[in-house]
Formats: structure tokens, C-alpha cells, sequence
């Protein structure tokens, strides 16, 4: 959608609503189709951040050789991209700290196992922990996972640069690109705690877990003190 797309107002698209469902009210659809113009917004907005973050000038170049310990053996950053210009890596967290991997953490990556196959027709993808790769895979295979791939930061050396300076137990969503044989840094997820609004957990923007994207169709929502478990 360019900045010359001329689109019809969201209200006029709503007032075009033909749904409605038996014994509801004149109150609630006027209320629903006044619902129904903000969701078309929100669709509209998040298209034009998505484009706003497609065309971000080329990120920092990337100079230093990561090295990681997958499930295969030894492989660079490089490796990761296989055939594919694109890369993303998800950091979780499951430090050498820990005893089980975080459980918000693992609700995101088993939300993902199922989709490897087709995200996979795009880009590559890497899950990344800084504890050993036995114990990645161990974690892996306790829950069951066939398709998504770790690998160890065993030196932390990517940790550092690209999810904490302080080699903090932290996740991280990061972009690379790989054109003409370099590397560089696309996007990161940026968002940090201290931007959360009042009242808000913090939080990216779209969520990359579709769990809160469901959730947030019901009346009770994501509440404010609910959080995944490892074990129900």
C-alpha cells in the first residue's frame, strides 16, 4: 500500500458490514460496526509499519565471525542464512542460569514449531541460547520438537552484541540480510520495558506470539497476571 493508494474511509467500508448474528441488539452491531472502523485502521497501520520498516536504509554491516554450536556441529552466522538472503534468529532464554528454559519463551516457539516449513519457504530461522547445545536439545526434545533448530552462543559473543551488552538472560528478535555476500543487521525488536504505557506489559508491537493475538478477542483478554507455564 503506498503513500498514493487512495482508500475509501474505514467507516464507509464498515457501513458496508453485512454480518449480524440472531438477537443481537441495535446497540451492540452500532457499537460492533464502530468497532469493525477502528480494526480496519489498525489493518492499515500495521501495513504501513511494515513498510515504514521495509524500507529502512541498509543496517550495520556485520564484521565479526559468530560462531555457534548447532545440533549438526560448529556453524558461523553466515551458515545460518543457508540459502536464503534473509535470517531471523530468535535469542530465548534459556541461560546456563537457568534450570528449564522460560516459559513465555517456549509458548512463542512452540507457537512457531508447527510453521517452520512454511516460514522456511522465505527466510531462515534460528532459535539461539546461550546454554550448551546438549541442553537446547534436551529442552527440545522435552517438548516434543522436530522442526525448529538451535543453536548455542556458548562464548556469547552474539549475545552481546546483538541482544545485551551485559550478556543479560534476556529474548531478542533479530533480522539479518545477506546481499551481494554481505551481511548486515536489518531490524531488531526495540521495545524495552521502559516504554510499556501505564499499566501495560511490556510488550512488542505486532506481538509475535499469537497467543496474546487470540486471547485479545475475548472478553477476559490477556489479563494482567497470566503467563504461560511449562507444565499444566
Amino acid at each position: 500500500m503506498t503513500s498514493e493508494t487512495r482508500l475509501v474511509p474505514a467507516t464507509e467500508l464498515a457501513s458496508r458490514n453485512r454480518a449480524g448474528f440472531p438477537n443481537e441488539s441495535a446497540e451492540y452491531r452500532q457499537a460492533r460496526n464502530a468497532l469493525l472502523a477502528e480494526e480496519i485502521e489498525l489493518r492499515r497501520h500495521i501495513e504501513r509499519v511494515a513498510e515504514q520498516r521495509r524500507q529502512l536504509p541498509p543496517g550495520g554491516e556485520v564484521t565479526k565471525v559468530y560462531r555457534f554450536e548447532g545440533e549438526a556441529g560448529p556453524v558461523t552466522l553466515a551458515d545460518l542464512f543457508a540459502d536464503k538472503s534473509t535470517l531471523i534468529i530468535y535469542s530465548y532464554m534459556f541461560g546456563p542460569q537457568r534450570q528449564r528454559p522460560c516459559p513465555m519463551c517456549t509458548s512463542l516457539m512452540a507457537s512457531w514449531e508447527g510453521k517452520v516449513a512454511d516460514i522456511e519457504q522465505r527466510v531462515a530461522l534460528a532459535m539461539v541460547a546461550r546454554s550448551s547445545i546438549e541442553r537446547l536439545v534436551e529442552a527440545k526434545k522435552a517438548r516434543g520438537w522436530t522442526q525448529l533448530k538451535v543453536y548455542s552462543d556458548s562464548d556469547g559473543s552474539f549475545t552481546r552484541d546483538y541482544v545485551s551488552a551485559e550478556d543479560e538472560d534476556v529474548p531478542a528478535y533479530t533480522v539479518f540480510t545477506r546481499r551481494n555476500g554481505t551481511v548486515r543487521h536489518f531490524w531488531s525488536g526495540e521495545m524495552s520495558g521502559e516504554m510499556a504505557d501505564p499499566g501495560q506489559d511490556p510488550r512488542d508491537a505486532p506481538d509475535p506470539d499469537p497467543l496474546w493475538t487470540l486471547l485479545d478477542t475475548t472478553p477476559e483478554g490477556r489479563g494482567a497476571d497470566w503467563y504461560p507455564k511449562l507444565d499444566y
